[in-house]
């Protein structure tokens, strides 16, 4: 397996250098993250496209999140790492742009003593149509949600859900 690794950033979002992925997942240093949304507007509202974390992920196994999420490589900008990941991940070709619509700062303390401290760009692009084939290794299930069911189980069961996840769907929301 090839070493990755993330970008380190300081709140602005200016680069500092790379830092090999797990090792920033143990210090908690702060990098780059995206995180990918797809929507589909039906005539009982918007929905999102969310996936449930493999079991054996590195971290938040099993949780409800985003369409996809990842670290964006050095060089790469966060559309072209959104599309690589999309493939990657939920096995879905994209023809549309993705639209950046905004970012924020987090820091969580995660399982498997790992801690998540990314500066997270949100991209989101219209999913209706789309035909995928997710990856068993990072995704165990995905649907479509609607924003009410989502903020619904956001208050009521929280636990469902990735650390960052309510973060993100608040940034779309507000777009």
């Amino acid at each position: 397996m090839t070493e990755e690794y993330v970008v380190l950033v300081d709140e602005q979002g200016h680069e500092l250098g790379l830092q090999e992925k797990m090792q920033a997942h143990r210090e908690g240093v702060l990098h780059l993250a995206f995180s990918v949304l797809l929507y589909r507007d039906t005539p009982s509202g918007r929905e999102y496209l969310l996936h449930q974390r493999a079991l054996e992920k590195y971290h938040s196994g099993g949780l409800w999140t985003n369409t996809c999420c990842s670290h964006p490589r050095q060089d790469e900008s966060f559309s072209q790492a959104g599309i690589r990941r999309l493939q990657e991940e939920m096995g879905i070709t994209l023809s549309t742009k993705l639209t950046d619509v905004g970012q924020f700062c987090y820091y969580a303390e995660l399982d498997n003593q790992l801690i998540e401290h990314e500066l997270d760009h949100v991209l989101i692009a219209n999913g209706d149509g789309l035909v995928f084939t997710p990856n068993v290794a990072e995704v165990m299930a995905y649907r479509w949600w609607s924003t009410a069911e989502l903020k619904l189980q956001l208050q009521q069961a929280p636990q469902l859900f990735s650390a960052w996840f309510a973060q993100v769907l608040a940034v779309v929301e507000q777009s």
